[in-house]
């Protein structure tokens, strides 16, 4: 009996590409990469949460507050600009700094991040990237995240999961200067109500933690490669 084989997408098509994984798992450097190698848009989500817990705590705004996130949500402006093959998300026509990466935020993301209401703020934002790739004449778009072949883009044309042992993931944080505590952040992104951080059913789990990074793009690149010829 012959296999069924899915034919090759065509030229033309628009492929969306869904990376998911923890932190320092290899997703940013990994999507990047196929981003160039394939003409993609590179949307990094992670910086969206990172730019909007910035905002909310500049404000004043706790993360047990409830009303107040909502009232501050209300407030916040989301829109787009190019930064190489990667979206920037402005904030009231404002782009996230270096302070994002800092230590207070790298203390509180996963607790905002962690709230039903500042996620559905970012839904509708991030899945309308497609059209702004789209107007720029990508050949499609890389998104990563923690949910994103599991909500944002369910039916992706590719999911991957990256993960990787946590003593070596803390690793990687600590080579970039990142302080962060790897154990806790996996602790409160997985069993969050909202979008849990998990690999989606029928998602390609890649094993990142002694593959050189060239290995971890290749195993995707191949299997991208291959399908849409």
């Amino acid at each position: 009996m012959l296999a069924l084989i899915d034919p090759p997408m065509a030229p033309t098509s628009f492929i969306i590409i869904a990376i998911d994984g923890g932190a320092a798992s290899g997703k940013s450097s990994s999507s990047k990469i196929l981003a160039d190698r394939f003409n993609l848009l590179h949307v990094d989500t992670g910086s969206f949460y990172r730019h909007i817990t910035y905002e909310l705590l500049r404000m004043g705004v706790a993360h047990t507050d409830l009303p107040a996130i909502n009232a501050a949500l209300a407030t916040l402006v989301f829109t787009t600009r190019l930064n190489g093959r990667s979206a920037q998300m402005l904030i009231g026509g404002k782009p996230a700094g270096s302070e994002i990466r800092g230590q207070n935020v790298n203390e509180h993301v996963s607790h905002y991040a962690a709230i039903p209401e500042v996620r559905h703020a970012l839904l509708g934002y991030q899945r309308g990237l497609v059209d702004v790739a789209k107007a720029h004449a990508f050949r499609g778009l890389v998104m990563e995240g923690r949910d994103i072949g599991s909500v944002i883009f369910p039916d992706a044309d590719f999911r991957f999961f990256l993960h990787a042992d946590p003593a070596e993931r803390a690793k990687r944080r600590a080579n970039e200067g990142q302080t962060d505590s790897i154990a806790e952040r996996d602790r409160i992104d997985s069993s969050r109500k909202a979008s849990p951080l998990t690999c989606p059913t029928g998602a390609i789990s890649i094993d990142t933690t002694s593959l050189p990074l060239a290995q971890v793009v290749e195993q995707a690149a191949t299997l991208i490669a291959g399908k849409i010829g």
